[in-house]
């Protein structure tokens, strides 16, 4: 059974969506703000998802997922407000895993859930070594001689799909359908946030990652 954290001040949400996850089948643990959450975490290390609303008092959404960063590659999935993109695109920044706006539907919600933890399931205890590159699917590190990386889902699909089709421009709406699903209705300017974060984070190889303007993007190999 899956552990589910969930934390948002509006009690309505939480408790219609802990009854709803309940009866999909996940434990599920809530809090009213960021650091409830956080105190949840340390006392479920074995957390499967995390579900940050981004309006919270004390402690909001972006400022725990950061937190959270700090210590786990755990999936995080935002709330946000409809067509709030500063904050779905800041989540992004900070590790969050993907998002879905205020209101949705119970549909969309379990299937945005599903496929979260199908994505963790699969990569679980799998590994694979690409031009030099480890890619760590338990943990989404990425190891290069001496240096680790740890990156968010996102952002370790991305590198990956990139690295293993090295030399070869990928278009934009490719990389989105093979990395965020043929269903993603967010921002495309997330391929783009995403894309700073992994040259900023991989060290040395964030230079490999090259732009073709106008079309995508593609990873030439520093050999």
């Amino acid at each position: 059974m899956a552990k589910i954290l969930y934390a948002d001040d509006e009690i309505k949400y939480r408790r219609l969506l802990e009854l709803f996850l309940r009866n999909q089948g996940y434990q599920i643990y809530t809090a009213s703000n960021g650091e409830e959450l956080l105190d949840l975490y340390s006392d479920h290390p074995d957390t499967d998802l995390v579900i940050l609303d981004i309006m919270m008092p004390i402690m909001n959404g972006i400022e725990t997922c950061a937190a959270l960063r700090e210590i786990t590659t755990v999936p995080i999935l935002m709330l946000t407000a409809l067509g709030d993109i500063e904050n779905e695109v800041e989540g992004l920044e900070v590790g969050a895993d993907d998002y879905i706006a205020k209101p949705f539907s119970n549909e969309k919600l379990i299937a945005r859930v599903a496929a979260l933890l199908r994505r963790k399931q699969i990569q679980e205890n799998e590994s694979l070594t690409v031009d030099g590159l480890i890619f760590n699917e338990s943990n989404n590190e990425v190891r290069a001689n001496e240096e680790t990386c740890i990156l968010t889902q996102k952002e370790f699909a991305l590198f990956k799909v990139l690295v293993m089709n090295k030399d070869q421009v990928i278009l934009r709406d490719t990389l989105l359908n093979k990395v965020w699903g043929f269903n993603y209705e967010g921002d495309p300017r997330t391929l783009d946030t995403h894309i700073k974060s992994l040259r900023s984070k991989i060290g040395v190889h964030g230079d490999c990652i090259k732009t073709a303007r106008g079309k995508g993007y593609f990873y030439r190999s520093q050999q």
